[in-house]
């Protein structure tokens, strides 16, 4: 039987509350603020009539990322990336323009450029996952503003093992201390689109495997409910 986590009480296969309100930049294409428990992330989504120089000519677009955590995100201050990007926000930063192009068929999409910026105001685990969740619907929010199709939806989260118990949507705590932790990436048709694990204290089992994606496929359906309720709102 599932037992209650701190400090919120949820079961182990239960998500943070999760909430996304849309249009709040007034500049950008789409914008969308997503909270998930105590992580928080502000995502935009930008329209360039360009590509990048490898792609000009080919009839196709391009969508990209830029991740970023303000300076008081987590406990202690951390600096801004000024002159270097580190490889974690650079690994991250790919992650998420992975997920986001599995929404869209780029020849449909012209020789445009969408870069989706997540922004992290507060961090209490699950940045990457979340800035997918949020990404998606600031970048369908551009698209539908600008008449462009795309192809389906797409939602991240994390899960873990810990004292032996898989624990879905890692809080910083949890994701710090546990045995296995894992990113699954899903479509709303249920593809999946990348999945990240590591054993980081010890192996785990196949049926371990088994029942970290079938919670990872549960917890996804219900996030990608609270995204098409912030996208049916402005289509």
């Amino acid at each position: 039987m599932a037992t209650a986590r701190n400090p919120l009480g949820r079961s182990s296969s239960q998500i943070r509350p999760l909430t996304i309100e849309t249009g709040v930049n007034r500049y950008a294409e789409g914008s969308a603020l997503i909270r998930c428990g105590d992580t928080h992330v502000l995502c935009t989504a930008s329209i360039e009539e360009s590509v990048p120089a490898w792609l000009a000519g080919k009839g196709r677009g391009w969508i990209t990322a830029e991740y970023s955590m303000l300076p008081r995100a987590t406990h202690t201050r951390s600096k801004r990336d000024r002159e270097k990007v580190s490889g974690r926000t650079q690994e991250i930063q790919r992650l998420i323009g992975r997920a986001l192009r599995s929404m869209v068929d780029l020849k449909a999409l012209g020789e445009r450029s969408i870069i989706v910026d997540c922004d992290v105001i507060q961090a209490d685990g699950g940045t990457r996952t979340t800035s997918i969740t949020g990404g998606c619907v600031a970048l369908a929010m551009a698209l539908a503003r600008q008449k462009l199709p795309w192809v389906d939806t797409v939602a991240a989260i994390s899960v873990g093992i810990k004292a032996g118990e898989v624990l879905v949507d890692l809080d910083y705590e949890e994701d710090s201390s546990c045995d296995v932790d894992m990113n699954f990436v899903m479509t709303g048709k249920g593809l999946f689109v990348e999945v990240q694990g590591t054993a980081e204290r010890q192996p785990f089992a196949g049926t371990d495997m088994q029942k970290m994606t079938e919670l990872a496929v549960q917890a996804i359906k219900e996030s990608q409910q609270v995204q098409l309720a912030a996208i049916n709102q402005f289509r």
